[in-house]
């Protein structure tokens, strides 16, 4: 037993010390307001306080911690993308996930299980050595494999499905899961514990702009003035967008997953098919995850459909058709910022002190650690954007340069 130990064990009223901060009223005033209290928003917060010394923040999150889509992700980390600027940005964000736990001194599970995308056809065996190719020059670990080598990877999986037989396989070695709360959570807690204020139900409402700042935050609790805001609110993006009096080519669906009862461990890896817009992974606890593609139509709402429900279930068996005889568990939705090409919007805003971390869609959670990161480069410097998130600023789209990670997922495009 560790000596530290020995005090609570002989103590009839041992010291507890909770996680967070009980609930405190707000402040008039304060130097940084982050809207939103997922990850994105609380891991800024955590690299503010811990690397730059900013402490006098606020974090208003209208629900609870990690409530929003940070609760509603499937936790799939991965690099593998089509971008030289995407893959450069989410390679640090993997390195930052592995030491995590260790910087936390809170076990987030990581577990690196790498990802298999299956191609069924010839035009996307060409594209995927293209994109292991790519993925290779900026430091990341993919390969191509042919069916005998995905054979001896996933032995239960059927190769030659009813829609296409699988031709080959996109392998992404560095592709890991970690929990989401967890995560979450660890951040939440070292912000707090330097001296950010998390104010859970705490909705910001309204904005007040002066000679093109904002000075102050309406909120449901009453109004703070700032220094400078941060916007981080996942799938309520283009709503918040709107009471800030800017524009952004942002639409919201929503993004459908579903579990199984928990089944004896077959899964190793985690599977998708690029044709049939479906992945497959089995969890720590056995149940078997299955999503896809975003919801057809925008909508704010995150509910759940019997007809995608159906549709994933048909693609699932079709890669592994003895699922068929497994019981749903259960089934949830997040909401989902899309932009035209897939790749988030993060930077500055035609609002000066108004910062934008939005338009993640599909791949929030596995940029948490090098969005909090970078966006905290950019508040603590005065609005210098950071090089490894330049490409990713709104203006953008004026200028037609977009970075087209469409096809980036087998699920979603």
């Amino acid at each position: 037993m560790p000596f530290s130990l020995l005090p609570s064990a002989l103590s009839s009223d041992p010291p507890i010390k909770p996680d967070l901060p009980p609930p405190a009223e707000l402040k008039p005033a304060y130097d940084v307001v982050i809207i939103g209290g997922g990850g994105h928003g609380v891991a800024t917060a955590y690299y503010l306080a811990k690397y730059h010394g900013v402490t006098h923040v606020a974090i208003l999150e209208k629900g609870y911690l990690g409530g929003g889509n940070t609760a509603r992700n499937t936790a799939v980390i991965r690099s593998n993308y089509l971008t030289p600027e995407g893959v450069k940005f989410y390679i640090e964000s993997v390195k930052l996930f592995r030491n995590l736990s260790n910087e936390f001194d809170f076990n987030i599970m990581y577990s690196e299980r790498g990802q298999l995308t299956l191609a069924h056809t010839d035009a996307t065996v060409r594209a995927f050595r293209q994109r292991a190719e790519v993925n290779r020059h900026f430091g990341g670990r993919s390969e191509m494999l042919d069916r005998q080598q995905i054979q001896e990877l996933v032995p239960t999986l059927n190769r030659d499905t009813g829609h296409l037989p699988v031709l080959a396989g996109l392998w992404h070695i560095d592709g890991a899961t970690a929990r989401h709360d967890a995560v979450a959570w660890g951040y939440a807690r070292g912000a707090t514990g330097r001296g950010v204020e998390l104010h859970q139900l705490t909705s910001a409402e309204d904005f007040v702009i002066e000679k093109n700042r904002v000075t102050a935050v309406r909120t449901n609790r009453g109004t703070i003035r700032c220094g400078c805001v941060v916007q981080a609110v996942a799938g309520s993006s283009s709503i918040l967008l709107e009471k800030a009096g800017i524009r952004a080519p942002i639409h919201t669906y929503p993004l459908q997953a579903m579990v199984t009862q928990p089944l004896k461990p077959f899964l190793t890896p985690m599977v998708s098919s690029s044709a049939l817009h479906c992945y497959v992974q089995q969890t720590g606890r056995g149940e078997v995850l299955i999503g896809g593609g975003s919801d057809p139509y925008p909508l704010y709402n995150s509910r759940s459909t019997l007809d995608l429900k159906e549709g994933l279930l048909a693609h699932a068996i079709e890669m592994f058709p003895f699922l068929a005889n497994a019981k749903l568990m259960r089934q949830w939705a997040g909401i989902t910022d899309m932009t035209p090409d897939y790749s988030p919007i993060m930077g500055l805003s035609p609002v000066d002190n108004y910062y934008l971390d939005a338009g993640w869609g599909t791949y929030g959670f596995k940029a948490t650690p090098i969005c909090g990161k970078t966006m905290a480069e950019l508040v603590a410097s005065g609005g210098k954007t950071p090089e490894l998130i330049k490409p990713f600023e709104l203006e953008r789209f004026s200028r037609f340069q977009q970075i087209n990670e469409m096809g980036a997922t087998a699920a979603s495009h």
